[in-house]
This record gives C-alpha cells, structure tokens and sequence, in this order.
C-alpha cells in the first residue's frame, strides 16, 4: 500500500514509522520543516491520567512507548510524577477531582488523592497552604517535544519513509492524490496530519471539519524549582521542570485563530501574569529565559477527529492541547486503521458535519 502523509508532526511520523515499519510504502510531506509546526511549540507534558476509558488507554499506550523510546538519540523521558489540585473554597474543581480519580483507578491508572503531608512531599519548594484537594499521577513525565520528532523522523527514513520537507502537498477532490508543484501524485491512502491547517488541507477536496485553531501560550525561567508538573486548576495554568529552569503555560485565547496569520510571540500580559503566578508559587522571583506562542485544535465536543473520511483519506486533528503527549499511541491507531485493523470509534470524523458552532474550551480546564 502506498501511502501520503500530510504534515511532519509527533503523530504524523509515528504513523509514518509505525506502517513502513510494517512493509508499507510512506512519503510524508511538510511544507516546513520536521517539527516545526504544534510539535516544536508543544509543553511536552506526558501523563495517562484520564477519567475516560478510550483516553485513559491511549495515554496508558503514549506513556509506555516513550519510555521504550527514552535513551535512542538525545530523546529522554524524564519521570516526573503529574499533580493537579484546586483552591480552598473552589468546590467545582475541587469536586471534579475528587470524582476524577475513582474513575482513573478504575480505569487501571495509578492516580490517587492527596493529603498534606504528601503534598509538601511531592512538591517541597511549591506553596501549597490554599490548596483544598489535590490528586496525583504517577506513570507521567516529561520531554523536550523536538528531541522526538527527530528522532521519529531519522526512525522512519531508516525504514524507507521518504520524508519531502519545504515542499506543500494539495489534495485533490476526494482526496486519492496530492499535487506537487502542479504535478498530480497518485497514492492508496492520505493521511492528514496538519495540525491546524487540517481543515485547509481537507477543504481543497471537498470535506469540512468541525474543528477550531487556537492559540496557547508558554515561557520558561532561567532557574528550576524542586516540583513535579503541576496544574493549577483553579488559576488555570501548569508547570513542569525544563532543562536548567521551569516551564509555564497556558494563557489560552478561547478565540478562532487563522493557522497561517496568528502572532507566534507571547503576549506581555501572559508573561507578566505567569511570572507572577510562578513567583507565588515558589515565593521568589523568577527571571523569564523565553516566552512562545503555538496553536492548538479544539471541536463541539472536546474529542479528537480521527479516522476516515472516504475509502482513501484519513484524517487526524482536533487534539484539545493533548496532541503530542498522545502521539505514539494516536500514530500506532492510525497505521492499525489503515491496514485495516480497528480504530476508535468515538472519534470518528464524520460524526460531525462540518458546520457546527462551537466555543472553544481550554483543553486542561476541569
């Protein structure tokens, strides 16, 4: 079977490993570089703790193939236990994750409550005394999200991919081909994997998408703390160790943004606010190393879009911020589905029709 790759992101060369692996013929096509769109902007926070079955066993499968992959090249998984927790007196979310984490042990996930004697445990150098509940997750960590990507791609050329990068593939109607330069290229399977220019991508065949960029913002400290990730659910923000520092998001815009005229740089009043937030938090200051912006995917219903859309295109979007931490376990599904194996049936694309309206709600909110 040959097969099109439409974008050189986590999930789109995990699949494109993962099927010229199993003897089928790849070639994926970036219009960047490898990497450089969701993927190179993305946390790299790693975790499985979902309170639903379908999420809570793609994340369990994401987290055991990075640990398989930890050590090849510069890529590492860095164990880091993942605590979430909300406010005294914020009853909603302190609600939620009391009712979260049954539903997470249930589901097979080493997720429990916290009290707080193990709170100060986990996180000695982080402020805890407003927190009301507060709940931990133990097979979670974190990655340089660049580091897996090239390793992913060098992978997939070692098993045949060819991978064209500076080069835009359009799809022709119906999506059987994609055209180069002008020139039509006939292929068994499309995959989409365009991040945000998904439903571009798809609409120059003919399909539309229920599905919404949006942007997200993060910054990292030139000094670290001693804390696993951590979110905040009531301010709305996490952090996790980075190389030398911390890592801060989210400053989420539940706005539309436009995939291709969207500002890549933080906004000054983020960094000002997650500077402030982290300084409270550790009871410090905090010297800002870098600031970003990237551009995450949301749809109605906070679940991914992924299968086929005809007998020879598939697609894969609408991720809600958790793209790359599913990635391994999201690129194995796909190259299953192609082959002709089960995908997942509740994220199946055509559940929708296209033309849905829909807010866009941030992907960690409890």
């Amino acid at each position: 079977m040959s097969v099109a790759i439409v974008g050189a992101g986590a999930v789109g060369l995990t699949a494109a490993h993962d099927l010229a692996r199993a003897g089928e013929d790849v070639v994926v096509f970036e219009r960047g570089e490898v990497g450089s769109g969701s993927t190179g902007r993305a946390a790299g926070v790693l975790y499985d703790a979902y309170a639903e079955d379908v999420d809570a066993r793609i994340g369990r499968r994401a987290i055991e193939r990075f640990r398989e992959l930890s050590g090849e090249g510069d890529f590492r998984f860095h164990e880091t236990p993942y605590l979430w927790f909300a406010h005294a007196g914020d009853e909603h979310r302190g609600g939620a994750i009391r009712e979260q984490v049954p539903r997470m042990q249930h589901h097979g996930i080493d997720a429990a409550l916290v009290g707080r004697a193990e709170l100060v445990e986990l996180a000695p150098d982080l402020e805890t005394d407003d927190v009301g509940v507060a709940a931990v997750a133990r097979n979670a960590g974190w990655t340089d999200p660049a580091t897996y990507a090239e390793l992913l791609a060098g992978k997939a050329r070692s098993a045949g991919v060819e991978i064209r990068t500076g080069t835009e593939a359009v799809l022709t109607e119906g999506g059987g081909s994609v055209r180069v330069d002008g020139e039509s290229e006939p292929f068994d399977a499309v995959v989409v994997t365009a991040g945000a220019h998904t439903a571009r991508v798809v609409g120059e065949a003919g399909y539309d998408l229920a599905m919404k960029p949006y942007r997200v913002q993060a910054l990292t400290t030139e000094e670290g703390a001693e804390t696993p990730m951590a979110y905040d659910a009531t301010e709305g923000f996490y952090l996790r160790p980075d190389s030398g520092g911390l890592l801060v998001g989210d400053g989420t815009e539940e706005v539309e943004s436009d995939p291709d005229g969207w500002d890549r740089e933080a906004d000054k009043s983020f960094v000002e606010s997650a500077t402030a937030r982290v300084e409270a938090r550790f009871g410090r200051e905090v010297a800002v190393d870098r600031s970003w912006a990237g551009l995450c995917t949301a749809t109605p219903d906070g679940d991914p879009l992924l299968g086929w859309l005809s007998e020879d295109l598939y697609v894969a979007t609408g991720w809600q911020g958790h793209g790359f931490m599913r990635a391994p376990a999201i690129g194995e599904t796909i190259a299953r589905e192609l082959r002709g194996g089960s995908g997942i049936g509740q994220f199946d694309p055509t559940r929708f029709s296209g033309d849905e309206a829909f807010p866009i709600v941030e992907g960690m909110a409890l």
